[in-house]
């Protein structure tokens, strides 16, 4: 029997669904940025918080698992949506939270949101920013090639890169889940408790809000951020010093993560 070509009219339904599926969840998450961005400039302020410190504080110490899990929701939304703004967010949360449980809370709020900003990035506008931004990618894609999660571990590293950039870029190479979620954890940890410590010890809001945040800059977060600087070559090198293999191992692991990583050879007896 000649098989006979499929009728183009039974398959259109589900690719039009499909499409029309993207259309209707991309065009939600940009009315979502838009309200975040408008709702932020508003509750978020610091001024409105300086105006209200008190009752927010006399808030938290009578609901503490409740403020905590607010101050989840609102950082994974802030940093999901790559919404600006996350680095006064992380100065609040230390200032309201105190060092150990903000850092805590920005830790794995911060590596959720951009997880969910690198699936976005995947799955839903992957055609328009590989058609915008081709040329620029390619050498992301190189790089990930050749040094693999190495790359991104060095770019959390880096206070200067902006976090919302990373989490778009890396969602349209091959980089797995996991090893984004997991060499995200690790490697905004330096940077994350930096900016908590500052935020920690910060006498109030109202201070911050007049001077800004250089009056949170002192020799102590100077040295910490020039650490966070040169810590990316510094690893490098005794990464390359002591595991030769190592940056062809997660080149491998990272660019092919179909493929197992590439083991040496047993010693010959």
């Amino acid at each position: 029997m000649v098989p006979t070509a499929k009728d183009p009219k039974t398959e259109s339904p589900p690719a039009k669904r499909g499409s029309r599926s993207r259309w209707i969840v991309g065009i939600a998450l940009v009315i979502a940025i838009g309200i975040g961005l408008g709702l932020s400039r508003q509750f978020l302020s610091l001024e409105y918080l300086a105006e209200r410190e008190q009752a927010l504080r006399e808030w938290r110490a009578s609901w503490p698992v409740v403020a905590a899990i607010a101050a989840c929701l609102v950082y994974v939304a802030i940093t999901g949506l790559s919404i600006p703004g996350a680095a006064i967010l992380t100065l609040i949360i230390g200032w309201f939270f105190g060092f150990g449980w903000g850092l805590l809370i920005v830790s794995f709020s911060s590596t959720l949101g951009a997880s969910l900003a690198f699936l976005s990035s995947r799955y839903l506008f992957r055609d328009a920013i590989e058609q915008r931004w081709q040329a620029r990618l390619e050498p992301l894609h190189r790089r990930l090639a050749s040094d693999g999660a190495y790359y991104l571990f060095a770019l959390r590293l880096m206070p200067a890169v902006p976090f919302f950039l990373v989490n778009l870029a890396l969602g349209l190479t091959r980089m797995r889940l996991w090893t984004f979620w997991w060499i995200s954890q690790l490697g905004m940890l330096p940077g994350t408790m930096v900016y908590v410590y500052a935020g920690s010890s910060l006498p109030s809001l109202e201070q911050l809000s007049q001077r800004g945040i250089a009056s949170l800059v002192d020799a102590k977060v100077l040295l910490a951020f020039a650490i966070l600087g040169v810590s990316p070559w510094l690893i490098k090198q005794v990464v390359r010093r002591l595991l030769p293999t190592a940056s062809t191992d997660l080149a491998s692991s990272a660019a092919e993560p179909d493929k197992p990583p590439v083991l040496p050879d047993p010693p010959k007896h």
